[in-house]
């Protein structure tokens, strides 16, 4: 699935982490908001390079809306052309340009602009992960009981200050480092597992 953090700002790619693009340009947030760019972008990093064939077929767009999408999403550099792979002129090959998206909600606070945006974001980010665990109840019958038995999901209230908070964001990021380090693809008896986790300040 496509990797979202809250942990940094940015539309850039810092120099130590060429796998980060970091949201800051409320265009590129607006952008990255659109459902389909979304799944384009998550089924790219997930699945790897891939035509615009294949991925019509997978978000269930006609080519001609998938080329689109790929250009608006090339054009913030989230995406990018692999010329390499393709077998004649008409064959367009794309892949992600990066591993995972970050942002820093904190920093926009004080720009409405900018708050706006990724509020747009997040929120089809959110509307992404339901999805994603609504296809996991629909094909969960069709597991074998070792898979359904290992996974959870799980939520609870804890009274914390802020800084206890940002030791727990760290301990779950830590923690998700660990297991992404761990869980690297093709090893023998392994299958994609998704994890998601959330922490903030309850609303009054």
């Amino acid at each position: 699935m496509n990797r979202m953090t809250d942990r940094s700002e940015g539309t850039r790619t810092p120099p130590d982490d060429s796998r980060t693009v970091h949201l800051t340009d409320p265009r590129a947030m607006r952008a990255l908001a659109h459902p389909t760019r979304l799944q384009l972008l998550g089924e790219l990093r997930t699945r790897g390079p891939q035509t615009v064939g294949m991925l019509s077929e997978i978000v269930d767009e006609a080519v001609g809306s998938v080329s689109y999408h790929l250009g608006k999403l090339a054009s913030f550099g989230f995406v990018e052309e692999v010329p390499e792979l393709a077998r004649d002129r008409r064959e367009r090959w794309w892949r992600a340009a990066h591993e995972r998206t970050t942002f820093k909600p904190v920093e926009v606070l004080d720009n409405p602009e900018r708050r706006a945006a990724l509020d747009s974001f997040r929120r089809s980010v959110l509307r992404r992960y339901v999805e994603v665990l609504e296809r996991y109840l629909e094909s969960e019958a069709t597991l074998a009981p070792a898979w359904v038995a290992g996974a959870t999901s799980s939520d609870t209230q804890v009274h914390l200050t802020s800084d206890e908070l940002m030791e727990l964001q760290a301990d779950l990021k830590a923690l998700g480092d660990r297991w992404e380090a761990r869980g690297v693809a093709g090893r023998a008896g392994t299958e994609p597992v998704t994890l998601m986790f959330h922490a903030f300040r309850r609303p009054e």
